[in-house]
């Protein structure tokens, strides 16, 4: 009787696991067309850097949302771009996940290139101004040098 009761709760317990451990499913909202526009949007819930495609957050309270104004907006038969436009409107270019590259914004990309080359400059003239030059040696002497060899092979000569 207890092995009987034990194998039931065993089942029980397998199929609440398994029910568990079913893969979450996909909003209806994320066809190809509100990804692509999605892609171009940044996620706005604060507790990621994702895309409204791509966040992953379950109940998040900004890409859900996102994604089913998207799809109306789409239904609408409203462009890709307007919808785009859209939503800078109401949110500011935070809405947008790249910046665009005009005004203060191409700052942005710039900068990075011009701060390394201005630390590769800054390490070259650093390089420049503490490098010593190698020392010129002198101009050796003939007869010092025929010394010096006399004197080697003497001594080589007593190695033998």
């Amino acid at each position: 009787m207890w092995s009987g009761m034990r194998q039931l709760q065993n089942r029980l317990l397998l199929i609440l696991t398994a029910g568990l451990c079913m893969a979450q499913s996909s909003t209806e909202y994320l066809t190809p067309a509100v990804r692509r526009v999605g892609e171009k949007l940044a996620c706005l819930c604060g507790a990621c850097k994702n895309t409204v495609a791509s966040c992953q957050m379950l109940g998040c309270h900004y890409a859900g949302p996102a994604r089913e104004k998207i799809a109306k907006m789409l239904a609408a038969g409203m462009s890709d771009q307007a919808i785009i436009d859209e939503f800078v409107r109401k949110e500011g270019l935070r809405a947008l996940a790249v910046p665009p590259l005009e005004g203060f914004n191409l700052l942005g990309w710039v900068m990075p290139f011009v701060a390394i080359g201005i630390g590769l400059a800054g390490i070259y003239l650093f390089i420049r101004r503490f490098h010593k030059p190698a020392v010129a040696s002198a101009p050796t002497d003939a007869a010092l040098l025929d010394k010096y060899h006399e004197q080697i092979e003497k001594d080589l000569a007593k190695l033998d």
